[in-house]
């Protein structure tokens, strides 16, 4: 594949035969062996993800909180060192440029961690509304590498390396020294399971990493690579939108089901803190009532939906497909979907048109599948 990007460990994916594809300009695995083998390892022990595709842009100097509160939904303001922040970059009309986790190094150094196929537009964003500010933007997405140890296994294997990083809580960080490998090791992920997301140097990656993944062809290792087929009904299950899919330019955050991601007051009682940029569009739809909500569905049969596909009630469409999958761990096909405000309540029964084919669905609870849910635990296992 011609001109396509490699992350630092393009060359264990071929050894470990994965099947690249072009994501985001990126040479990429979809799968190793199967999406269905890969994805029920992850929810029983651990997956080993490369994520380095990712962009990772460093904000250092006097205004680079300021310029994040004014282009972040959340609130930078007071962010604790070592904490972690999911959030969303918006237009002016409140619809999303990006998903994003922002770390905290200090209250004048962040690291943003966005997606690959958004990294390029949200650098020509940053510098259309910079001002005045003065801050400093390194992109070092080329020069570090990302990976994501995630299932229920994940923790302890890296408790064997480290008994501070188990300790942890959930969206915190730390900085580790692995031998001279310098880490940023987060309790972040994408997959409904306990992990952690580790940022390191591209030349070092393949070194530091390969420890993980060294019995892996024998068979006796825990952790085995997962591809982005399986990280995709990974995060199906879990009810995490995916850009593209559930968040896009014209759909707000508050549609998508991140309300939580969301400080529509922000700035109101601090003016150190300021608005952010689409800020007055969430406002009105959060004092209205979104006119359409993201939902699951859970469908009848075997067949999955696709995105596009139309949700319809009797002969109206009342919404669309936004991702489908067959569930390797419910064994059905699940969806979500967004839909008018008036469908989508639990329990609410429409139909998905599956190229021409009328299948019943009903509106569920998303997400589908947590690691706390003992129905879901006891469907894993049967």
């Amino acid at each position: 594949m011609a001109n396509l990007m490699h992350t630092p460990f393009y060359d264990v994916h071929v050894e470990h035969g994965g099947k690249m594809v072009d994501f985001a300009g990126w040479e990429m695995p979809l799968l190793y062996s199967s999406i269905i083998d890969e994805h029920r390892h992850c929810r029983t022990s651990a997956g080993f993800f490369d994520v380095s595709h990712m962009g990772r842009l460093r904000f250092s100097g006097r205004h680079a909180r300021k310029f994040l509160d004014m282009v972040c939904t959340r609130q930078i303001f007071g962010m604790q060192v070592g904490q972690c922040r999911y959030g969303i970059i918006c237009n002016e009309r409140g619809g999303c440029l990006d998903d994003v986790i922002v770390y905290c190094f200090d209250e004048s150094e962040y690291l943003m961690v966005c997606n690959a196929s958004n990294r390029a537009k949200l650098l020509a964003h940053f510098a259309a509304v910079k001002g005045d500010l003065v801050f400093k933007l390194d992109d070092q997405t080329e020069s570090t590498a990302m990976v994501a140890l995630q299932g229920p296994k994940a923790m302890e294997i890296v408790g064997a390396l480290s008994k501070e990083i188990p300790q942890l809580k959930r969206y915190r960080f730390a900085q580790k020294n692995l031998l001279v490998v310098k880490l940023i090791v987060s309790r972040t992920g994408y997959t409904g399971e306990d992990g952690v997301e580790v940022i390191l140097g591209a030349s070092m990656a393949r070194a530091a990493m390969g420890m993980f993944l060294k019995d892996v062809k024998s068979g006796t290792s825990a952790i085995k690579p997962v591809g982005l087929g399986a990280r995709d009904t990974l995060r199906m299950e879990a009810g995490m939108p995916l850009y593209g899919h559930e968040l896009d330019e014209e759909t707000d955050p508050i549609t998508a089901g991140l309300a939580f991601a969301v400080k529509v007051d922000k700035g109101a009682d601090d003016e150190r803190i300021g608005r952010f940029i689409g800020q007055s569009a969430l406002e009105a739809i959060a004092k209205n009532g979104p006119a359409r909500k993201l939902v699951g569905l859970g469908l009848e049969g075997r067949r999955s939906a696709r995105q596009g596909m139309e949700i319809r009630s009797g002969s109206r469409v009342v919404g669309r497909v936004t991702s489908g999958c067959l569930s390797p761990t419910l064994d059905r096909p699940i969806a979500m979907g967004i839909l008018d405000a008036a469908f989508a309540a639990v329990g609410t029964e429409v139909e998905i048109d599956l190229r021409g084919t009328a299948v019943k669905s009903i509106v569920e609870p998303l997400p589908f599948y947590s690691m706390t849910s003992q129905k879901v635990v006891a469907a894993a296992a049967s």
